[in-house]
């Protein structure tokens, strides 16, 4: 529920930190006012991308801003945080996705999901999730019905899919949601010459969060049976990579058509933190100027046998951790978040996979690379332009 684009505050820098809190804070707040506090708990790190693309199309005013009270996930402090009909499309949209995650979660007996009292609870809040997110799509012109229909239809796909069924077959639900989304955002901000562009960065970007989402939980699903695109296709995770990788170029791609006020913050959620989402899931891509090594392998490793241990060290079979209920797993959630582990942690245990995760920015090692020096520079990054193949981060200075 968090989502894929999960930024580090070295790379952002404190001016796009502090616009990317804004937009965190701005949807839970959004949410909260017209949906009631039980609603907070969808706020999600991929659901403000609505709001940052609504804000970076039109023009700056000083009303898109307002200071919001002390919380406690800010330190107790005040902050500004975004307002407006960006956050609320942020939030309906939330609320309508949200609901088809815990319908998921019902359906697949998760936790304490598996009992039918709480089972059946769960099925009340996500109906009247779907009922409010398509009541606040309606005061802003926006039918969240192509969002509830795309739900609606992944059940079927899923059963019908086996092994030879194209795993876009799969993920197109997801994308036609999230596509639908993106576009209204030029709808919102008068730009009616960016629906086609960031509709397409929209599909790709559903097309991403369903691929490192089966990829994350394909052990899991493994272990508890639960239905898993990849293993029920028979995609390899080589093949899943490839359309990863090409989904995170065909984003900046799009993104390049569209036109902006200030695209700064949305460059680079969904011009980098993608890149960086997709590393994190399958493990960074082989810089052009390693010699040992397999593709993808670290530095050392040798050639055919990424990651296995020596000849006669076998290692063992290891069961996946059990992974956590809805209502449990936000409850971990809330505590691994206000305690910064998630950022800062050596390691953690993911709230509801409960697979072992490093912080993002434990002791700065993911910060470090050879794009530092970008920072700031806009979406030029020429700075890099001697590092070769190495930083594929950075080809969005063109094809």
């Amino acid at each position: 529920m968090f989502g894929i684009v999960r930024p580090c505050a070295h790379r952002l820098g404190s001016r796009l930190k502090a616009e990317w809190t804004a937009h965190l804070c701005g949807l839970c707040l959004a949410l909260r006012a017209d949906h009631g506090q039980l609603s907070r708990i969808v706020t999600n790190y991929d659901g403000l991308i609505v709001s940052v693309l609504t804000e970076a199309q039109g023009p700056w005013t000083p009303a898109q801003r307002r200071t919001a009270g002390p919380c406690p996930l800010r330190g107790m402090r005040t902050a500004p945080v975004a307002r407006g009909e960006g956050a609320r499309l942020a939030a309906a949209v939330s609320l309508v996705l949200a609901s088809a995650k815990v319908r998921d979660h019902v359906a697949d007996g998760d936790g304490l999901l598996r009992r039918r009292p709480l089972a059946a609870a769960a099925r009340r809040v996500a109906g009247g999730w779907d009922r409010a997110g398509a009541r606040s799509g309606a005061e802003l012109g926006f039918d969240t019905a192509v969002l509830v229909d795309a739900v609606d239809r992944q059940p079927g796909i899923e059963a019908l899919a086996g092994p030879g069924t194209p795993l876009l077959t799969v993920t197109e639900p997801t994308e036609t949601a999230t596509a639908a989304a993106f576009a209204y955002t030029a709808v919102l901000a008068g730009r009616p010459g960016n629906e086609a562009p960031l509709a397409e960065a929209g599909r790709l970007f559903g097309r991403l969060a369903h691929l490192l989402d089966a990829v994350e939980d394909q052990e899991t699903d493994a272990a508890s049976g639960s239905w898993n695109p990849l293993t029920a296709t028979g995609t390899s995770r080589a093949e899943a990579r490839r359309l990863a990788d090409d989904a995170v170029h065909g984003v900046r791609l799009a993104l390049r058509d569209a036109e902006f006020t200030d695209d700064r913050l949305a460059h680079m959620l969904l011009a980098h933190e993608l890149r960086a989402s997709v590393d994190r899931a399958f493990g960074p891509a082989r810089c052009a100027h390693t010699e040992d090594g397999a593709p993808g392998a670290p530095s050392g490793t040798p050639s055919g046998a990424p990651g296995t241990l020596p000849p006669g060290f076998p290692e063992g079979p290891r069961k996946p951790p059990e992974k956590r209920g809805f209502v449990a797993g936000c409850a971990v959630f809330t505590g691994l978040f206000c305690t910064c582990q998630m950022c800062c942690a050596k390691e953690y245990e993911g709230p509801w996979s409960r697979q072992k995760h490093e912080g993002v920015c434990r002791d700065g090692d993911w910060c470090e690379g050879c794009c530092d020096c970008c920072e700031g520079c806009g979406n030029c990054c020429d700075c890099c332009e001697t590092c070769g193949n190495c930083c594929s981060c950075c080809d969005c200075g063109g094809v």
